[in-house]
Formats: structure tokens, sequence, C-alpha cells
């Protein structure tokens, strides 16, 4: 079965008897602050909520911890949850106007997925610095959440609170005022697994989110019909590179096309997609299966750099931006 495996060259950064994750750790000097905050939060208004329930009143805290005890802290929070929750997953991604691609699900999964997860690619969930992870219920209402520096965020409702505060107290960990962890101080995120070309069963981080995504009926939480940048600013048509995973009638393994194209929301690129895609697979049979799982945004200086690599690339002019338009596919596999 593929997994994943953490590369052995990578050192782990150890401060006053503190271990970081292997990829994510400070670049200046600091002190590493175990221990937990906690504040109250008041309940979410209906109109704050959108799609989900408002969250109740709760009392939220941000919990640090050596990440030699990250695992079991997780494993004992997430057994306070009830048996189907709502999973959540950040991945640092490749999009050049979004730092993070933030994952959710609609529909409620079993915990077995979760677990089986994160037992399956635990290297990357625990370790790396490029993803974090978590889950949320709603009866009772109950938020755990390991972000990329692999600080725990916990939300929960007044009647649950006496759990959090007593297993905290199991793990040694006390009520401070500021918890420093690598996110205290400057810092560097790295990824950590080993990827080497003659392993095909060890995967990469990507290849780990699709497979995630597919487990966990995770769906990319941003506006499909806009473009808008980390500020919140519209910025109009872009450059995506977009790579669906295909099967048809006469291949039916699955197998990976790439295309570039011009587009001024998600929605958009994804149709593209679809178009191009189609465009060099023209004797698929009586069936087509077409599945974007990934649609970043580009600049176009990095989509000229990338024509130096790619022959099949050629540099656009800025005019060719003011039209949707497929610029190439191209298949990657199969």
């Amino acid at each position: 079965m593929p997994s994943c495996q953490t590369d052995p060259s990578i050192e782990r950064v150890t401060v006053s008897g503190f271990p970081f994750p292997l990829g994510v750790y400070p670049v200046e000097p600091m002190v590493p602050l175990p221990g937990y905050a906690s504040e109250f939060e008041p309940a979410d208004s209906e109109d704050d909520a959108g799609d989900w329930e408002a969250w109740p009143d709760r009392y939220v805290y941000d919990i640090v911890v050596p990440i030699t005890r990250l695992e079991a802290l997780w494993q004992q929070l997430f057994a306070l949850m009830p048996g189907r929750v709502f999973p959540i997953l950040d991945y640092i991604g490749h999009d050049e106007y979004r730092e993070i691609d933030p994952y959710i699900a609609y529909e409620p999964v079993g915990k077995e997925h979760i677990t089986n997860v994160l037992r399956d690619y635990r290297p990357f969930f625990f370790e790396d610095g490029m993803v974090g992870f978590g889950a949320v219920s709603e009866e009772p209402f109950f938020y755990a959440f390991v972000d990329e520096h692999k600080i725990v965020t916990v939300r929960v409702t007044p009647e649950e609170k006496p759990k959090v505060d007593k297993l905290l107290a199991a793990f040694d960990l006390e009520p401070i005022d500021e918890p420093a962890g690598a996110d205290a101080a400057a810092h560097e995120h790295r990824s950590v697994l080993l990827m080497p070309d003659d392993r095909p069963d060890l995967l990469g981080p990507d290849e780990i989110v699709e497979r995630v995504r597919d487990e966990w009926q995770l769906i990319l939480n941003v506006d499909p019909d806009t473009n808008l940048d980390d500020e919140d600013e519209e910025i109009g048509r872009t450059i995506w590179r977009c790579v669906a995973r295909v099967a048809s009638e006469q291949k039916p393994n699955d197998s990976y096309c790439e295309v570039y194209l011009v587009a001024d929301c998600m929605r958009r690129a994804e149709e593209l997609t679809q178009v191009g895609v189609g465009s060099i697979t023209p004797d698929s049979g009586s069936w087509l299966d077409i599945i974007v799982v990934s649609a970043n945004r580009m600049t176009k200086e990095s989509f000229d750099g990338l024509t130096s690599s790619k022959k099949e690339l050629k540099s656009i002019k800025t005019k060719d931006l003011s039209a949707e338009q497929v610029l190439i596919a191209l298949p990657l596999s199969g």
C-alpha cells in the first residue's frame, strides 16, 4: 500500500530541550513555552454562520506541546468527539495568490476515516510543516485542529470544558498567558517527505492531499465565482495550472492531465479544464470521467519561467490575459 516517509537527512531542531516538528522550526532565538491559554468566545450570530450551524458559546484553547507528545494529545482529544465528524484540512499548496488551501467537508464521516488516514500518512500529518488537520462536530459542538505549526486549537462548549481541562492536566500542561511554539518567532516551513524516483510507493504531499480529499469528501472552501487574493482583493483573470484525473471507456485506469488556461474564477477554470482534457482525449469511447484534483493560479512571470523547462509551453503576452482560453493541455501519465 502506498505510504510516506520522512527524509532521514533532515535534522530535528531542539531548543532548550523542546523538540520542534521536522517541518517547522524557529530561525531566531526564542524560548519555547509549552502549556495552554484559554478564553471565552460568545456564540456566533446566524448571519455569520453562512451554510453552517452557528457555533455556540464556547471556550477556545491554544495548546503548545513538544512534537513527541502531539500525536498522543490528538488521540485523546479526538476520543472526546462523537462518532461522526466534519474533517478539516489546510495545505500550503502551490497557488501564488493564496497561502493556504482550506478544505472542509459538508457531510460528516465516521471517525475511523480520520484515524485511518492519520495512521497511513503519519509523517505527513504530524511532522510536515505544510499541512494542518482537524475535525468539528455539532452534537456536542467540539472543534479540534492541529495547524501547520503543529499547535493545537480546541473549541468546546462550557459543558465540555471540564473534560478538556482534566485531559490537559493529565499531560502536565498548565495554563499560561502566552504559550510559545514555532509561530512565536521568525520561523521556516518545509516539507519533509522522502520522494525518490525509484520508490513510487512513497507518496508526496500533493498525492496525499488528493487521496485525503477523496477519503474525507473535502472541497476547497473558497468562493468559486470570484478570484480573490489573500487580502480579499479581486484580481481578475489569471493564468491557472489545473491537474485532472481522467478515466474513459478506452482507458478505464486513472491517468492525469495538466491544463494551462486563463480564467476569472475557479468555476470557469474547472470548466475550461474539462474542455482542455477533452481536446486531447478524442477517442475516449462512450464515457469520459474528468475530476479536477487541483486548480492553482500563477503569475505570468511564473508561467513564462516554465517555458525553458517545458518545451510545449510558449510565453504569452499580457494582452492574451484579456480573454478566457485554454492555453495548452498536456498528458502527465497514462
